[in-house]
């Protein structure tokens, strides 16, 4: 290390006479007196039994303890929680999913704050533990690499391949009658075999290859399969490479730059990527505050082209993606046509363009297209604005189905009513289904609407209805379907004073989501009690900004603009 370096930080917890009491604690549960004077490496991960999404975490993180042990550091794990949301969605119990990305970054600042680690490595799986693992490594600021923990592989139902967005969609077609209960209970019974996050361009997948992107894991590592014979020998390089990091002192601030930024969304916009990915990376810019906004992430899907061809969009399975070259080989055909910066710094101390100059590609494989022969001439996620969303909602356009509807509003004042009215078949072509009260203050939590849009597309609407909703998406959600309308209903936004029958126009490729013919401003909001009055999920509603500022919470600085409903 240089010597304009500050002392590592493990020595002010370790070092010196004062510091015996310390050392005791540690030596009396195992760790030597020459692990204690070597660099404190904190391992984190998400295990739980509650879901797939993480079952192989303390299997990878022993590997990642053993590589961190022969590059000459000492390890020490600890574990936060995950919210598996495809276990959770269309329950109460959803409302916890994005308050727990504040709750597992909060959780790993405190714990690497507390025990001072020099650096740190995040195994992360479920859909919030990869922003939330970035979010804490931009505050910290210590050499840092995540690593996602894999895809499932994909399930096999009558000589097809099925994703979890599968057996949603099933329900649909189950309420529909297409189905019988025999056939829903047979794909239960495989469209998740195995350990790993869910199958498909979702929105775990998507961070995984957005963490690749923006450079904070290793380039080829996130995309090899949970059940892979080489991922537990990759997260033992994980080990390596973070020690080699610590020698270096590459920290997160010399990755997460403008560039590294814009490089993430144009990954998910040529992916068909998750509208999750929106509010992750600006929460992740506001954590490291760099200048990045909804506007920016529309302006870099434009110019984008769609190069994957993934579900839930597509055709295949992100495990195919692997086979086909991995997201190395989504980055390089971004690189050569232009579309990201090369030069980008990542954690090998590498940059992106020289990470990805050397992968091989699948003879034959038809997963990634080239950016001069794209799947569609432009990225996946569009930001609409007008009188319905002032501030701004966002769209996923799949590689099929329609980009613009106009119909009578259907307007319900939670998802619980929403999917009783399609299951029970209320719903008629050329609806708008309008879910509000679900945002990040009014929700708290701003559920996922799957089981919704699902049920919509199960029984075969979903080229004829639209929904709109101050709620998000999961990522496996397909059909023409509006979130993140901002203001969001509780903030007093346009969408608290829609009625029944009210004509919504969405316009896609002009960016529009206006209703028709009505002074909305001049029309009284609906009002809906707080869902809880205590506990978490009532100081979330409190702090939480809007979905177009990424929902993060309150800071010092802005606390009177987030009080406001901004």
């Amino acid at each position: 290390m240089g010597d304009d370096r500050q002392p590592a930080p493990s020595r002010a917890l370790l070092e010196g006479p004062t510091r015996a009491p310390a050392r005791s604690y540690l030596r009396n549960i195992g760790y030597t007196e020459r692990q204690l004077r070597q660099p404190i490496v904190g391992v984190s991960h998400s295990w739980t039994d509650t879901s797939p999404c993480n079952i192989n975490h303390r299997e990878l993180a022993d590997r990642v303890k053993a590589g961190v042990g022969e590059a000459g550091g000492t390890p020490m794990e600890f574990s936060t929680i995950a919210v598996a949301d495809g276990i959770v969605m269309g329950t109460a119990g959803m409302r916890a999913s994005l308050i727990s990305r504040e709750v597992i970054a909060d959780s790993i600042e405190l714990m690497a704050r507390a025990y001072h680690f020099d650096a740190l490595v995040c195994l992360t799986g479920c859909d919030k533990t990869t922003p939330a693992a970035a979010m804490a490594l931009a505050r910290l600021d210590r050499p840092a690499v995540i690593g996602y923990s894999g895809t499932v592989m994909p399930g096999r139902f009558r000589g097809r391949d099925v994703a979890s967005g599968d057996i949603y969609e099933a329900v649909g077609e189950h309420a529909a009658g297409l189905i019988s209960d025999a056939d829903l209970a047979e794909m239960e019974a495989v469209a998740c075999p195995g350990p790993g996050a869910c199958g498909g361009q979702y929105t775990a997948n998507t961070m995984s290859m957005m963490m690749e992107a923006i450079g904070l894991s290793p380039v080829g590592f996130n995309s090899v399969p949970a059940t892979h014979s080489g991922k537990p020998g990759g997260a033992e390089q994980l080990g390596a490479l973070v020690m080699r990091m610590v020698d270096a002192d590459l920290r997160p601030s010399s990755v997460l730059t403008p560039a590294a930024f814009a490089n993430a969304a144009a990954a998910v916009a040529a992916s068909g990527g998750s509208t999750n990915a929106v509010l992750h990376l600006l929460a992740i810019a506001h954590e490291r505050g760099v200048d990045f906004t909804i506007q920016d992430f529309d302006a870099i899907s434009r110019r984008t082209p769609v190069i994957c061809d993934l579900k839930p969009g597509g055709h295949y399975a992100a495990s195919t993606l692997y086979e086909a070259g991995g997201t190395g080989l989504v980055l390089k055909r971004l690189i050569d046509g232009g579309c990201l910066d090369g030069a980008a710094l990542t954690v090998t101390g590498r940059s992106l363009g020289q990470e990805c100059a050397d992968l091989t590609e699948q003879p034959g494989q038809r997963v990634v297209a080239s950016v001069d022969r794209p799947f569609a001439a432009e990225g996946a996620l569009a930001v609409l604005y007008g009188n319905l969303a002032p501030d701004g909602s966002v769209t996923k356009t799949g590689l099929h189905g329609p980009r613009s509807h106009r119909g009578p509003a259907r307007v319900f004042e939670c998802e619980e009513d929403a999917i009783g009215a399609v299951l029970s078949r209320r719903i008629v072509p050329g609806d708008v289904v309008v879910i509000r009260h679900e945002g990040p203050k009014g929700g708290p939590g701003m559920r996922e609407m799957l089981q919704v849009t699902s049920a919509i597309v199960g029984e075969g609407l979903g080229d004829s209805v639209a929904l709109v909703t101050d709620g998000r998406f999961s990522g496996a959600t397909r059909g023409l379907m509006v979130g993140h309308v901002s203001p969001e209903a509780a903030a007093g936004g346009p969408i608290a004073a829609l009625r029944d029958g009210d004509v919504i126009a969405i316009d896609v490729p002009g960016r529009r989501l206006e209703v028709e013919g009505v002074d909305l401003a001049a029309r009284p909001r609906t009002r809906r009690e707080p869902y809880k009055r205590s506990g978490a999920l009532a100081h979330y509603a409190l702090l939480v900004s809007s979905a177009s500022r990424g929902a993060v919470l309150a800071g010092l600085d802005d606390a009177d603009d987030y009080q406001a409903g901004a």
